[in-house]
């Protein structure tokens, strides 16, 4: 099925598709140099994931093929929660120019998310190079929703540079869960634990960052990384993480999080301490290694996320 065939950017572009997976074919207008065919997985896409198709990229911008159904289309600052969308121009189905995050070099500072609306309500997906942007969510992983709501901003705001370590491997989705929060010692105020997951459109390959953000930053740190895991999925909706972290009187503690079915935690390993509940802060010296164990309510075991 032909999608679009025209010309954009100084570029002649073609779009294929065929029930599975979308093809593009582009090359320089007057030139035979720079001819470009790219390939990505697209079978059972439906809604979000289904909205939109990179067109064009040129000059660290990407202009995107829209669904039909799509009838207005904005830039979301993801990181900056509260921002209002910027509406973008969308003519016959093609979007003005957007920046383009996952190109970008040297300090993030913003992440510029595109927004679609239609007749099924507004997404929010990420540019992480690829061909489809990936559909981003917030929630519990057992019942996900669109990241267009001023809550799930506030979700994503502090961790949406955490994206960038997403780029090209097939990304589908990315779900941001917020599965914990923690009063620090020392009356350093409360912590938050986030886990983000990247599922990929082969079913593979998915990856689990676990990020902890603390009231003296104005966003999220990754603390852990595994991939190919059932953490923060639907099918196992479980999650362990820790992290070593100085207070603001000057002492170190090791801070652990798990989600709210994790009945206690164990650590060992240069610290040994059991806290019952979901959450643990123990003194720690700096530079120790521990290992973490979490019993769920239903008597499993969680391992942590490394």
């Amino acid at each position: 099925q032909l999608l679009y065939a025209g010309d954009v950017d100084g570029a002649r572009v073609v779009l294929l598709h065929d029930g599975l997976r979308i093809a593009r074919y582009a090359e320089p207008k007057g030139s035979a140099s720079g001819v470009a065919l790219d390939l990505a997985r697209v079978d059972g896409a439906t809604g979000a994931e289904a909205a939109a198709v990179v067109l064009n990229r040129a000059d660290g911008n990407v202009r995107y093929l829209t669904a039909p159904w799509v009838k207005k289309a904005a830039r979301q600052d993801l990181r900056t929660a509260g921002s209002e969308p910027a509406a973008l121009a969308l003519t016959d189905g093609v979007t003005a120019p957007l920046s383009g995050p996952a190109a970008r070099a040297g300090a993030c500072t913003s992440w510029p998310a595109l927004r679609l609306t239609g007749d099924f309500g507004a997404y929010v997906l990420g540019d992480l190079g690829e061909l489809t942007p990936a559909r981003l969510t917030t929630g519990r992983p057992t019942a996900t929703h669109e990241a267009s709501s001023a809550a799930a901003g506030r979700t994503w705001a502090p961790f949406a540079c955490s994206l960038s370590v997403l780029r090209s491997q097939g990304v589908r989705s990315v779900n941001a869960w917020q599965y914990a929060e923690q009063n620090l010692p020392d009356d350093s105020g409360t912590a938050a634990w986030v886990c983000t997951r990247a599922d990929t459109w082969r079913g593979t390959g998915s990856q689990v960052l676990a990020q902890l953000r603390v009231p003296t930053v104005r966003y999220g740190a990754a603390v852990a990384r595994s991939a190919d895991v059932t953490a923060c999925g639907a099918r196992d909706p479980q999650v362990l993480a820790g992290a070593l972290w100085k207070s603001k009187a000057g002492s170190w503690y090791l801070l652990a999080a798990g989600g709210s079915h994790t009945e206690s935690i164990t650590a060992s390993n240069g610290v040994t301490a059991t806290a019952r509940g979901n959450v643990l802060a123990v003194p720690a010296k700096k530079g120790i290694r521990p290992e973490l164990k979490g019993t769920l309510d239903d008597g499993r075991t969680v391992n942590m996320l490394r």
